[in-house]
């Protein structure tokens, strides 16, 4: 499955395309969640949230 169908399929909640998308994503959004050296499991959750709040607006 391309980019684009995981989008479309996220946008339509499908079974596991946030998921996938979330897992792609999982090391970008780990790395901005170290505050000065400091893991912040509230700052991760809260980047997820935003991602998934996106991927509603994204027009494709």
């Amino acid at each position: 499955m391309n980019f684009k169908d995981l989008i479309l399929g996220a946008k339509e909640n499908a079974p596991g395309a946030a998921a996938e998308i979330l897992c792609m994503y999982k090391p970008l959004l780990l790395k901005e969640s170290i505050v000065d050296g400091v893991y912040d499991e509230d700052l991760y959750q809260e980047l997820c949230l935003v991602l998934l709040g996106c991927i509603k607006k994204f027009w494709v």
